[in-house]
């Protein structure tokens, strides 16, 4: 097996000086709440008193999936690939938050069903076209899975940028995200299973029951096992971004339901991966509140978004800069006193 990279626990004995460099601040202590928090987060995350955060790369991975064959969506794969030709166009949903937010995009081919044309903002990195039918056989395998981690790893220890946001595009992913949650959370499969991209009612009857078959198949527990029999590609692959992010003292910015199943991947993998994420926004999918809290977090936003791509991280990013910031452009409540008159 592939060593997974080692992933250092923030050292927490510099959270005291942290909170008393915002406490000493131009402002009542504890007066700007969870953003304070956030502060520290990533002056721990940076292991400094003066954290900076310059830039923000977002990595939409995408991925196709044979689950897609049990009607377990109400759009055909090939959307897919229009969807990462629309992102590179720069005219999607998540590249005009980005654009508003400062964020750079990158599309990752992780397994598309299509050949994509090269473009400088496409990563070539298609593991293989699609995952398999999980209903009917492991959508992966293992060392499918392990080169999917692998490339995700290398993608974001050669990012230039202090956050790594992660987030996805694959038809079919939210079938393949909610088997994960149910065996990694864990959590019962029907409180996992949403309405993804969105389904009428008999829609969601096909979705339940082709997710159900695929849970009936596999009694897969661990998590490596888990991605295999389940998929997707880009699951994988954000997988791996999360530990490389998080193994080279990175901010990982995670975006909904999607991204967040992968984040739960990675942290069964590596625990301390925890320590380095930032999840940004609680998505409307079914069932993404419940696998905040079975990770014990909270996120930033709460605007019932549930599109994806990356559209919640993308929108978070700032926030992420305002909070360091506090560290290091507010002034001192002892330097405003000082001031004569």
């Amino acid at each position: 097996m592939t060593a997974l990279p080692t992933v250092i626990p923030v050292d927490t004995a510099l959270e005291p000086r942290l909170r008393g460099i915002l406490d000493a601040k131009a402002k009542p202590p504890g007066s700007l709440g969870r953003l304070e928090d956030l502060a520290v987060q990533i002056g721990l995350i940076q292991n400094r008193l003066d954290p900076r955060l310059d830039l923000t790369e977002l990595y939409v991975f995408a991925g196709d999936h044979g689950l897609t064959h049990e009607g377990v969506s109400a759009y055909p794969p090939s959307v897919t690939a229009s969807m990462v030709r629309l992102f590179l166009s720069g005219r999607s949903s998540v590249g005009a938050l980005a654009k508003a937010t400062g964020v750079r995009v990158r599309v990752v081919d992780a397994g598309v069903d299509a050949d994509l044309p090269a473009h400088p903002d496409l990563i070539a990195a298609k593991v293989r076209r699609g995952a398999r039918n999980a209903a009917r056989e492991p959508a992966l395998t293992q060392d499918e899975v392990l080169q999917a981690i692998a490339h995700g790893c290398e993608i974001a220890r050669a990012s230039t940028a202090q956050v790594v946001a992660l987030g996805e595009m694959g038809i079919g992913n939210s079938s393949s995200a909610a088997l994960i949650m149910h065996r990694l959370a864990p959590a019962p499969l029907d409180d996992c299973v949403g309405q993804g991209a969105g389904h009428d009612p008999d829609g969601m009857i096909r979705k339940r029951a082709g997710v159900a078959l695929a849970a009936q198949r596999s009694d897969a527990r661990a998590p490596l096992d888990v991605l295999a029999e389940f998929g997707g590609l880009e699951i994988a692959m954000m997988t791996g971004a999360v530990l490389g992010a998080a193994a080279t003292r990175r901010v990982v910015l995670i975006d909904g339901f999607i991204s967040t199943a992968a984040a739960l991947a990675a942290i069964r993998l590596v625990p301390a991966a925890l320590d380095y994420c930032v999840f940004s926004h609680g998505s409307a999918e079914r069932g993404h509140p419940l696998m905040l809290r079975a990770l014990g977090v909270r996120p930033l936003l709460d605007l019932d978004l549930r599109l994806g791509e990356g559209t919640g991280a993308a929108l978070a990013a700032p926030l992420l800069v305002a909070a360091a910031n506090l560290l290091t452009e507010v002034a001192d409540l002892a330097e405003v006193l000082a001031e004569p008159g």
